[in-house]
């Protein structure tokens, strides 16, 4: 008998320690973490290609006059302003080429001057009569030369002003300097490349595209841009520009994608890989963690972007592949879907949606 009375006592007491360490409310429950992911074109039916990121203007800097380089004022990788000095040739050439332009105007200008008072000469004997029409016509004509002879070396002292100036290599617009092709005490050439500029601004990745498939590419054409720095995130992109000819080397065709969405953290030389769709209808993908199947149906969690709740989603799949598998029906390119631990979920269950770098994931409400 007191055997029987303890049994039903101990349970009694666990229950009021229960119900008195709760004070009888209900625990609430707690939002936990759920690892996103949107649907990617399938890799069978996607090709990638490793590419660099690059500026859209990339203009070389070359001296406008020869002459042997005496200062270099920046290195690779310095960030400069417009019409910040960059190099310098030596000064010794053009310098004595202004002054003897210098010397002709001065000598046109004597020249003239004498010129001019023997004109005025003749013309006041030619009003007395004192001079023929004809010696009156040769100085007129001796001035009038003499004017053009100065206009003439006028011309050329400025086109040697100019030049006294093109000595010094400034930056064409803002830009970082990302190459660098003459050193001091190098002899250039005019319009001989000194340096290559990455102007600020618009940032590109540059790819070769091969030989056999160049036909399947065109300007234009929807690719997306995955970031070394960036994994998992890819980013839209265009085709923007393709090479008529093909690299005499690598024989491959190089092509300049640009960025259609705004604010891409890309900064130049980052390594990139660009993903382009084969022509026609192209099937999603998601990881194999992220499907399950009830009675032979398979389906995903989909996260409700307006209230980070779960819906069960029937899809239609195709092939199983290495890592993913492709959805045929019933996803699209902009829905997040649940890619890890889908056998503990439940419907219309709130999450916290993340990335695979624990990073909170914000999802865009439909309207």
């Amino acid at each position: 008998m007191l055997r029987h009375v303890l049994s039903v006592t101990v349970p009694a007491s666990l229950i009021a320690l229960l119900a008195a360490c709760g004070n009888g409310e209900p625990v609430a429950s707690t939002i936990r973490p759920a690892l996103v992911v949107q649907p990617q074109p399938a890799a069978e039916l996607t090709d990638s290609y490793p590419g660099e990121v690059r500026a859209r203007l990339e203009p070389e800097l070359a001296f406008r006059i020869g002459g042997k380089v005496s200062k270099r004022l920046v290195e690779v990788g310095d960030q400069v302003k417009k019409d910040q000095p960059l190099a310098e040739l030596d000064p010794q050439d053009v310098r004595l080429q202004l002054e003897a332009m210098r010397a002709q105007v001065a000598a046109a200008e004597a020249n003239l001057r004498l010129v001019r008072a023997e004109r005025d000469r003749y013309q006041k004997l030619l009003a007395r009569q004192l001079v023929s029409r004809s010696q009156y016509d040769n100085a007129e004509n001796l001035f009038r030369s003499g004017e053009a002879r100065l206009k003439q070396v006028k011309a050329e002292f400025d086109v040697a002003r100019n030049q006294a100036g093109y000595a010094v290599l400034r930056a064409s617009q803002d830009g970082v300097i990302a190459r660098r092709m003459a050193e001091v005490g190098q002899v250039v050439a005019a319009g001989q490349g000194v340096f290559t500029l990455a102007a600020d601004g618009e940032r590109e990745v540059l790819i070769s595209l091969p030989e056999q498939a160049f036909e399947r590419f065109r300007v234009g054409q929807a690719v997306q841009v995955e970031l070394w720095s960036q994994p998992g995130q890819r980013f839209p992109g265009r085709i923007r520009e393709m090479a008529p000819a093909a690299d005499p080397q690598s024989r491959t065709f190089a092509a300049r994608v640009a960025f259609t969405q705004g604010q891409v953290p890309a900064e130049l030389g980052q390594s990139a890989r660009v993903f382009i769709a084969h022509d026609g209808e192209v099937a999603l993908a998601v990881p194999l963690s992220a499907l399950s199947a009830e009675q032979g149906r398979p389906y995903v969690w989909v996260v409700d972007p307006n209230d980070a709740t779960l819906k069960r989603t029937p899809v239609r799949i195709g092939a199983y592949g290495e890592g993913s598998v492709p959805v045929l029906e019933g996803l699209q390119a902009g829905d997040w879907v649940v890619a890890a631990g889908v056998q503990v979920l439940r419907e219309g269950q709130q999450v916290r949606p993340v990335d695979r770098d624990n990073r909170a994931v914000k999802l865009a409400a439909k309207e």
